[in-house]
């Protein structure tokens, strides 16, 4: 262990913290995870705060991350591997070309949820039980809920990203698109490398996740699970450490214990389309008393007391789905719809339901034309968060909004029909 690096307090498999056998060494060396991330957080300001601290000379800007990072208690090793880092171009490019999320549901959940992660999910699920069932006895979360991101992210540790992970930190953090996500996870990161439990060169995605799971530094930091036990956190190569921690991070997004996040059902040809939404939890009662049945005809099960939104990812013809309280812990991984949608009905499939029913959706638009309809939309007076032909949150409820004043369907699915009334 280098001269200058931290005790690093692990989570064993009891989830209890304890320190690891060389933290002990250096016991009294810090104040534990929770104090020292809520002192690394209240250095870097939050929202437009950050608008003053991006951009500009890199020297200079690594100067101020140095002060922040030496305050929040980082060594030698942490100092010296950020005077190296560099700007990653290729981070920006990557950044700025999230095409694949253009897609429609329909056709990113097949490109994702393919053979090879249904065989190899099914067959790490039963490999894996007995780590599976320890997770969800410590944090309540069902190892298929786990095994859907571990799929997704990198295809089961196979593809854990090939860019140096400070130099996509700073990068991002330098950059002024959106630094307010990637600064607070600078000094995290720093941390990490002073402690030794990261070496100064590691590895992973563009975005600065790292490991089996692409967790980033932050969660590494609060939320590393020894499940293992051999007295550290490893990410990168330990399949029970990372199925630990991936439930630890989840059930820290607000995941509750044996309850549901999806359900596949059948809507009527009619109904009141703007009560859909995530966002609008109802009674699966109410559901049912508009014609809204289980995906094979059969009334809605009990819920109970639960409430769920009705979500239809292709508007009202498409497929349709019961969105749970559970189901949004989704976005807090990853904020793009398809993709949560994607990520909870592979977690379904792998806890045994089938393939979901595409049914007939009206065709929608390329992207081109998407950015044909956000730009209609700005004229109009809506915010649609960017021109990028991607159809977020908050393109959808502007076509919301706009299907209601031209007297159609309140689904959110924008059409050519609806391009050309605008």
């Amino acid at each position: 262990m280098a001269e200058g690096e931290h005790d690093l307090i692990v989570v064993p498999a009891s989830g209890r913290p304890r320190a690891s056998a060389w933290s002990r060494r250096a016991a009294g060396r810090s104040s534990g995870l929770r104090g020292l991330l809520a002192a690394l957080l209240l250095l870097v300001p939050a929202g437009p705060a950050f608008a003053q601290q991006c951009g500009g000379d890199f020297a200079a800007w690594k100067t101020a991350i140095a002060a922040e990072a030496s305050a929040a208690g980082v060594g030698r090793s942490g100092l010296d591997a950020l005077e190296g880092a560099a700007i990653d171009p290729k981070v920006l490019e990557r950044d700025r070309a999230q095409g694949v999320f253009s897609q429609s549901f329909i056709e990113f959940s097949r490109r994702m949820i393919n053979d090879y992660r249904l065989k190899n999910g099914a067959a790490n699920l039963k490999k894996h039980a007995e780590t599976f069932a320890r997770a969800e006895r410590e944090f309540g979360v069902p190892g298929p809920v786990i095994t859907a991101f571990w799929a997704l992210e990198t295809d089961f540790g196979a593809v854990q990203g090939d860019f140096l992970t400070l130099n996509a930190l700073v990068t991002l953090a330098h950059d002024c698109r959106r630094p307010e996500l990637f600064r607070p996870q600078v000094v995290p990161l720093l941390t990490l490398i002073d402690r030794g439990v990261l070496p100064a060169d590691v590895r992973g995605a563009w975005a600065g996740e790292i490991g089996q799971t692409q967790i980033l530094p932050t969660d590494y930091l609060l939320r590393g699970v020894d499940g293992d036990g051999d007295g550290r956190v490893d990410l990168r190569r330990s399949v029970p450490d990372v199925i630990m921690t991936t439930a630890n991070k989840i059930l820290s997004r607000g995941w509750k214990a044996g309850q549901p996040w999806i359900r596949e059902v059948r809507v009527p040809d009619e109904m009141p389309w703007e009560e859909t939404g995530r966002t609008n939890k109802l009674p699966l009662a109410q559901w049912s008393a508009w014609g809204v049945t289980e995906r094979s005809g059969a009334p809605l099960g009990g819920d109970g007391g639960l409430t769920a939104g009705l979500v239809l990812p292709m508007g009202r013809k498409g497929p349709a789905f019961l969105t749970f309280g559970n189901y949004d812990i989704y976005l807090q991984w990853n904020q793009s719809a398809i993709y949560t949608l994607t990520a909870a009905h592979l977690a379904a499939r792998f806890a045994g339901q089938p393939a979901y029913d595409p049914r007939d959706p009206e065709p929608g638009l390329s992207r081109d034309e998407m950015k044909s309809l956000q730009t209609k939309l700005v004229a109009l007076g809506y915010d649609v968060g960017g021109i990028d032909g991607i159809l977020g949150a908050m393109t959808r409820e502007a076509v919301r909004a706009e299907q209601k004043r031209l007297g159609l369907a309140i689904d959110g699915w924008p059409t050519k029909a609806l391009l050309a009334m605008l």
